[in-house]
């Protein structure tokens, strides 16, 4: 019975051989359960993500940063015209300590950015010369920008910039190099004009290798780098130009923003037709736009000036004028010692282009009109150029009564020119003459004989007083009985006079009588006028009435 229940399968016989370790021939049939599908399916994904991360996975680089700032591994996106371009993956410091190494993971198809001439930039809020950048980052955080380069040549180590690049290599353009003397104002992103047009700016800047000047990379943009010709000038045009001359007050400037932080114009003399310059070319950086256009001066002549006088209010660089023309500029002033130490006075050296004026090469200092000139009375003297600035320049001018002199040439080939003092030194002189006779004056005794005549005038004072006093205790009051009299007489003359006076009508009386007789004189006047025989004859009887008729 046991037997046959065991073959018929009966299940608790299958556990008993199953756990005695008899072999069970129908669980040897392994099927497989819809439960694994979901793993597997899982695996699938897995690899076919990990597949394709492999397959668009660039080369990993490395961008040295002076800090950190702003960047965090996992997070810092690295972007080309705002795409993501790669991430960065680590931040590690660097041997000495100095900076930090950033490990990027680029994209597959970003590994042409890993070009030797690739930059990279960490984008944060910044205000500069050029203007305000970055603001988005105050919200989205940091960045890490590239430009691309255009080298075939790859590499996977980079130092980042500390700042933006000016221009990106994609901006045609050209590139030209300045050399100044010194920076000035001018800085990263500093403008530059043409016509007052903001066509470039500096891109970037550096010591000479002699330390002696400065040399600055600009960049002009396209289509305005056809304006730069091979005589191109190029000047600062930085703050504000103020002049003023003879000729009056003159302001001149670029832009606000050249006030600011800067700029430099650039132009070229008149009836220029020069080819357009090519790319990295050199040129000179001048300091004002006047320098930049002036005509060069050929065969520049050295001479040297002494006087005995301050030289307060002249400096390197003032000019030198010949009857009105600039002909020269001071290059150098000092001290010298002369007459074996005993003296001392104030040297000026300086430099004349005879080429200035028309037919100049008669008027070299090194040639015979000169000296010709110097020795009828030409001499240099010191004169004031603007009385606000207390600038002073030389001036050639006629003396006429200037002691005698000549230009004198030494073996280095300077010549010496003869001066003469300031007029303010004359004007000094004749002050202090005058001074010198007002001193001589006798303002001591003067002085004594006003005083004594005042103490005189003072007695005679007093003795007019005196005088007066006497005048009104004794003279008043006889005087005034005297007008008492006057007055009594007046009053007495008009009681005469008075209308119902007997005297004035005896007076009256006599008046007409006067009067016919006045008429009486008349026609008896009359008469002899028209008959003057009647003083013989006498009066002639008027004929009657019946006569005449």
């Amino acid at each position: 019975m046991s037997e046959n229940q065991s073959s018929n399968g009966h299940p608790h016989d299958e556990q008993v051989l199953s756990q005695v370790g008899v072999p069970d021939k129908k669980r040897s049939k392994w099927k497989p359960s819809l439960i694994w599908i979901i793993p597997i399916v899982a695996l699938l994904i897995a690899f076919s993500l990990a597949l394709k991360a492999y397959l668009n996975t660039g080369p990993v680089i490395e961008v040295s940063f002076r800090t950190a700032e702003g960047i965090e591994a996992g997070k810092t996106t690295v972007r080309y015209r705002q795409v993501n371009v790669g991430l960065v993956r680590e931040i590690d410091l660097s041997e000495d300590r100095s900076h930090i190494i950033a490990k990027i993971e680029l994209r597959k198809d970003a590994s042409n950015f890993a070009t030797e001439d690739s930059r990279f930039w960490v984008v944060r809020p910044r205000i500069g010369a050029s203007g305000v950048s970055g603001i988005d980052t105050l919200l989205s955080g940091a960045y890490i920008e590239v430009d691309s380069g255009k080298s075939d040549v790859k590499t996977t180590s980079f130092k980042g910039l500390e700042t933006p690049p000016v221009v990106t290599s994609d901006v045609p353009g050209k590139i030209f190099f300045l050399k100044a003397q010194d920076l000035g104002s001018l800085d990263f992103g500093s403008p530059i004009y043409y016509r007052r047009i903001n066509v470039g700016q500096v891109t970037s800047y550096q010591l000479a290798d002699d330390g002696k000047s400065v040399e600055l990379q600009t960049f002009i943009k396209s289509p305005y780098d056809k304006f730069v010709t091979t005589d191109a000038r190029f000047w600062q045009a930085s703050g504000v130009d103020v002049n003023l001359n003879a000729s009056g007050f003159s302001l001149n400037t670029q832009s606000l923003a050249s006030i600011i932080s800067g700029g430099i114009a650039f132009g070229y003399p008149e009836n220029s037709d020069a080819a357009p310059a090519p790319n990295k070319m050199k040129f000179e950086l001048f300091d004002s736009e006047k320098l930049a256009l002036k005509e060069p001066d050929l065969n520049p002549r050295r001479i040297v000036m002494y006087f005995n006088e301050s030289l307060r209010g002249l400096s390197v660089g003032a000019p030198i004028d010949f009857m009105g023309v600039e002909v020269g500029t001071v290059k150098k002033i000092n001290t010298e010692f002369y007459n074996n130490h005993s003296q001392i006075r104030m040297r000026v050296d300086a430099e004349v282009y005879p080429s200035r004026i028309a037919g100049g090469h008669e008027l070299d200092p090194q040639g015979t009109v000169f000296k010709q000139f110097v020795e009828r009375g030409w001499r240099a003297q010191m004169r004031t150029g603007n009385l606000l600035t207390g600038q002073n320049y030389i001036s050639f001018d006629l003396f006429p009564k200037a002691k005698y002199a000549t230009a004198i040439r030494r073996n280095d080939g300077v010549v010496e020119v003869p001066t003469t003092p300031t007029e303010l030194k004359g004007l000094q002189a004749q002050v202090s003459q005058i001074a010198d006779n007002v001193s001589k004056f006798p303002l001591v005794e003067i002085g004594q004989d006003v005083r004594q005549t005042l103490a005189n005038l003072d007695k005679t004072i007093r003795s007019s007083k005196s005088l007066v006093d006497q005048l009104d205790g004794k003279v008043a009051p006889n005087l005034q009985a005297t007008l008492d009299d006057v007055r009594k007489t007046v009053q007495s003359s008009e009681t005469i006079l008075a209308s119902d006076a007997p005297l004035q009508q005896d007076l009256r009386r006599a008046l007409q009588q006067i009067t016919r007789a006045a008429a009486s004189l008349q026609l008896m006047a009359d008469q002899i006028e028209q008959n003057p025989e009647s003083l013989i004859r006498g009066k002639t009887a008027e004929p009657k009435k019946d006569d005449r008729e």
